[in-house]
């Protein structure tokens, strides 16, 4: 399942950029994101850093955990995550965070996965695009609150 979402939001690219690229406070936000672990963070120089994190996720149905390589590039305002151990067969995100006009900043965010159960796939098919609006909707809330309206 693949889907893209584009907003503009009145806050500056480097704003979101840096509320994005903090994993670690997902579960202060993101209310079906249980827990995160952080680790084996690296500096690769001119902006480029990578950590690997751990996400314990829980729906109504589902408890899960499944753990990402997070890739945040400054200079090109981009994260790009990929997939390194869980129930996916394939989970690939990118965000990012583009100027737009006078002090506010386009995201572009990308995501495609495919769980490996056909199950789960069918179960979340006919929600994925609300399930992707809601954490949009996180995200913007954050920004609001951090860095006001």
């Amino acid at each position: 399942m693949h889907h893209h979402v584009s907003r503009v939001l009145p806050y500056a690219p480097d704003q979101l950029f840096t509320l994005v690229g903090d994993v670690a406070r997902y579960p202060e936000f993101v209310p079906w994101i249980t827990a995160m672990r952080t680790w084996n963070a690296r500096d690769h120089g001119g902006g480029v850093d990578t950590l690997d994190a751990e996400a314990g996720v829980g729906f109504s149905f589902l408890r899960e955990r499944f753990a990402t390589r997070v890739r945040r590039d400054a200079g090109e305002r981009q994260i790009d995550v990929s997939l390194l151990s869980g129930p996916f067969r394939k989970l690939v995100n990118q965000w990012r965070f583009l100027p737009e006009g006078e002090g506010d900043t386009r995201i572009e965010f990308d995501i495609d996965f495919q769980f490996k159960s056909r199950l789960l796939d069918g179960l979340l098919a006919a929600n994925f695009h609300h399930a992707v609006e809601r954490l949009m909707g996180c995200f913007e809330d954050r920004a609001k609150a951090l860095y006001g309206d």
